[in-house]
């Protein structure tokens, strides 16, 4: 089985490949995701929302450039690249259920330190 920070960095990769169907197996049923624009319950509602972003980027990278894990958590900060101008500095917040399935996201925008 894997890790939760193996777990969190296959849910990146899936996102950043826009691969729907890859992140819909990640995700529970009674997923949370809450951004600074959003906060949505339910992999349905929250399937939309990753569907919507997708659509919305012609291209996304993602660059770890770090993890926190603790037993059911993950926190990765996050260098994304959108359409390969618009960057955003993100801290993800991943807590993982009893399955090895995200049950909540939490993402909070920062800032690059210059």
């Amino acid at each position: 089985m894997k890790s939760n920070k193996e777990l969190c960095l296959l849910y990146l990769k899936k996102y950043a490949e826009k691969d729907l169907t890859g992140v819909a197996e990640l995700f529970a049923d009674d997923i949370s995701l809450r951004d600074w624009k959003i906060h949505v319950v339910g992999k349905e509602n929250a399937l939309n929302e990753t569907r919507k972003n997708f659509e919305a980027a012609d291209s996304i990278a993602i660059e770890v450039l770090s993890t926190y894990e603790n037993k059911n958590t993950v926190a990765a900060e996050l260098k994304i690249t959108v359409n390969s101008t618009e960057e955003l500095y993100v801290v993800d917040v991943i807590t993982f259920n009893t399955n090895a399935q995200i049950a909540s996201i939490r993402a909070y925008l920062g800032r690059e330190d210059s």
